[in-house]
């Protein structure tokens, strides 16, 4: 498990120390640094994937977008390199990186690397995941990978999801993983699972995955429990389909001591799914896979506190939500009891309903 990030000079944050649990919430305001904290993880990632390779790069992989060199650097660097050191219960590793300001570069040479990388970044297939938040929307076809088969994951878009279920569909989920409606019934495969969880986060579903024979690409078909119909294809569905279903394959299938890393997990879904997504996560987190989470969404956070104050699937102690305020450089860490109460709650964190609905209140005292 990472238990700790720092960075230095890297974008907005010139130093940040952050201590990370098994279930991580980053939230707050849009531009804060959420996301840089978690390229700075994949930049180190990058190096663990590839220990031959002289540089990381900054744009392409991962979907990242991050432009030239000199940009990612941070203003008021007193030095022209990024440095990001990864805390485990095994020791700290440091990764340095050059941020040459003299050439235009689209990739950041790597001056310092660890002797060896931390088991839960050199992971491969389902043991680390990536999706960001630019997932892939309904696709009549998706990609596939030409990697091992039991390296296949659901990609860092989502792009894989359909190979990865065709391939695992009969993989055992782990049992605390299961369905709480299955459980005792022998239903333990992951294409089961994952129609009980689907059809609890977004809608009544059932699902068939398939990589036909002589073409590269894989499609995935859905069909109402309730009526007797034809496949229905993924645009007939929905985004909240396309977006949710990676999340929760990678949720089932990542084995304990994995990493699963989320941005905007509640992208298209309605709230009542988002909560239920929390609740998903933190049961995967309570299991044994660390979870790093961004989000904006209130109902994912309350999801979470349910998981740890209702379902007990999670232990309070193992959840830390941090704030991202105006100023940015300090995250605000934020705990929650075996209530599900938060030890904080600054302004600006999740609070806008009540502001929205105080000033609703007061234009309907002038109307009387």
């Amino acid at each position: 498990m990472i238990t700790a990030l720092e960075v230095e000079n890297f974008k907005r944050f010139a130093k940040i120390a952050l201590p990370l649990r098994p279930m991580t919430v980053l939230t707050g305001l849009n531009g804060t640094g959420k996301s840089t904290l978690i390229q700075a993880m994949l930049l180190a990632r990058q190096v663990a994937e590839n220990p031959a390779s002289e540089v990381v790069q900054i744009n392409g992989v991962y979907n990242f977008a991050l432009g030239e060199a000199n940009e990612v650097l941070h203003a008021d660097a007193d030095r022209t390199q990024i440095e990001v050191r990864v805390h485990t219960l095994d020791g700290a590793y440091r990764y340095l990186f050059g941020a040459p300001d003299e050439v235009r570069s689209l990739n950041l040479p790597i001056l310092s690397r660890p002797a060896s990388d931390p088991e839960i970044l050199t992971g491969s297939g389902m043991a680390f995941t990536y999706l960001t938040a630019d997932r892939l929307g309904p696709r009549d076809q998706l990609d596939v990978s030409a990697d091992d088969h039991r390296r296949v994951g659901v990609g860092v878009r989502g792009e894989f999801t359909a190979q990865a279920l065709a391939l695992h569909e009969s993989a055992e989920v782990p049992e605390a993983r299961r369905h709480e409606r299955t459980v005792g019934s022998g239903v333990v495969t992951l294409r089961t699972q994952l129609e009980y969880w689907a059809s609890d986060i977004i809608r009544p579903i059932q699902i068939s995955a398939h990589w036909p024979p002589g073409i590269n690409a894989s499609v995935i078909r859905f069909q109402d429990p309730d009526f007797i119909s034809e496949p229905i294809r993924p645009a007939n569905m929905g985004y909240g389909v396309s977006y949710s279903l990676p999340i929760i394959i990678a949720g089932l299938l990542t084995p304990p001591a994995g990493l699963i890393i989320v941005e905007n997990p509640e992208a298209h879904l309605h709230p009542a799914g988002q909560s239920r997504l929390g609740r998903f996560l933190a049961r995967v987190a309570g299991s044994g896979v660390q979870i790093v989470v961004e989000t904006h969404s209130d109902h994912v956070v309350n999801g979470i506190r349910l998981g740890a104050a209702v379902d007990t699937s999670i232990d309070p102690a193992s959840v830390v939500v941090y704030f991202f305020g105006a100023g940015g450089e300090l995250a605000q860490p934020i705990q929650i009891n075996d209530r599900g109460e938060f030890s904080a709650w600054p302004t600006g964190f999740f609070d806008q309903i009540e502001d929205d609905l105080e000033r609703l209140s007061r234009a309907r005292r002038r109307g009387d």
